[in-house]
């Protein structure tokens, strides 16, 4: 349980930071001027990279904690891909 709450801690830290990031980003793009067009389709595509990092950071502290991911983000995926490699270089250092 107490892992959770380490996790619970960094999520808030998380979106603490992010949150400055992203206010930052807010009161610097006035200050370039574009035309509306193009300064609609930035803020739009800021919002939906800002979105995807919140969550792929919750994903990762969550399944570091053990709650159960709908994706295998984190720790599940990287340690198999890094064994199945590490197994696989072995084995040509050891033919070679």
């Amino acid at each position: 349980m107490s892992g959770f709450i380490g996790v619970l801690i960094s999520i808030i830290v998380t979106l603490i930071i992010l949150g400055v990031v992203w206010w930052a980003i807010q009161q610097l793009l006035p200050l370039i001027p574009l035309p509306p067009p193009f300064a609609t389709i930035i803020r739009v595509l800021l919002t939906v990279i800002m979105v995807l990092i919140v969550l792929w950071v919750m994903l990762t502290l969550l399944g570091y904690a053990g709650v159960h991911t709908p994706f295998r983000l984190g720790d599940g995926g990287a340690t198999t891909g890094r064994t199945v490699q590490s197994a696989y270089l072995q084995g040509l250092l050891n033919n070679g």
